[in-house]
């Protein structure tokens, strides 16, 4: 299989980035697709809507269901899968998007911030794939995708944010567990992380950290996560995919058409040597 067509799309953290990249290039397969996010007004720093990425689905040529939700709360996105369930008629895949980041050393790391990132990334991450199984087993292409980086356990990733540090790795622990307890059942589970730092409106909370210049466009994940959800369930699973090294597996040569600005430097992600 090489096109998501009909296929059905949970996606979490869709209102912008790189979770909307991914459901656009899945709709113009003519998928459908779930936006799962807790944006559904303008938010005054950041750009999308549930809304205006539902909007830009339909006319990419996907079917849209615009889902406000906090996937920390575990009724809600009970509801929410449910309701995707009923309105496409099954779930075939789940991006496990949303994540929140705090870089920060642990003497400036509020609670509160703590608290969030593993709310969102470890909790919520493991809500919605428990949320998703009862329809995941029916599926005759179940893909479950978290976006998260491979588990390198150098002290240097810890140590200048150990907070943001633990938090993201429990998603990738979720890949690492949940394809070993679902292989029998078919269902793939991978991640996948960026090579280089992907321009989205969270490079800009970051306050400038890194230039955007030095940086890929989410067209690159969204490519790359389309590869992955697009092969049968039994290619791989727990695998800690790397979008170009996918995309070079897939025969892409060409990668200058996702940089920001082409031919600048690019800047390497976190957690890669």
């Amino acid at each position: 299989m090489s096109t998501l067509s009909g296929k059905t799309l949970f996606i979490s953290g869709a209102s912008r980035g790189i979770g909307e990249a991914i459901a656009l290039r899945a709709a113009a397969d003519g998928a459908n697709v779930a936006i799962a996010a807790k944006t559904d007004r303008k938010h005054p720093k950041l750009p999308g809507t549930i809304h205006s990425v539902a909007e830009a689905i339909e006319q990419a040529g996907g079917r849209a269901l615009a889902l406000k939700l906090d996937i920390r709360d575990e009724a809600a996105v009970a509801d929410a899968m449910k309701t995707t369930a009923e309105t496409f008629g099954g779930i075939d895949i789940v991006v496990n998007n949303a994540s929140a980041i705090y870089l920060a050393p642990t003497p400036e790391v509020p609670m509160k911030r703590f608290d969030l990132m593993f709310g969102v990334n470890v909790r919520g991450t493991f809500v919605c794939t428990q949320a998703a199984l009862p329809w995941l087993e029916k599926s005759d292409h179940p893909h479950i995708l978290n976006l998260s980086p491979p588990l390198n356990m150098d002290p240097k990733w810890f140590a200048p944010h150990v907070a943001y540090t633990m938090a993201k790795y429990g998603m990738s622990l979720c890949v690492l567990g949940h394809a070993e307890e679902f292989r029998d059942r078919g269902i793939a589970v991978n991640a996948l992380w960026p090579k280089t730092v992907i321009a989205t409106a969270a490079l800009k909370m970051l306050g400038g950290m890194v230039d955007p210049k030095n940086c890929r466009t989410p067209e690159i994940m969204a490519d790359a996560a389309h590869a992955i959800l697009s092969a049968p369930p039994s290619n791989r699973t727990g695998q800690f995919l790397i979008d170009e090294d996918v995309l070079r597996e897939a025969g892409v040569t060409d990668f200058e058409r996702y940089a920001v600005e082409p031919g600048q430097p690019l800047a390497p992600d976190l957690f890669l040597d």
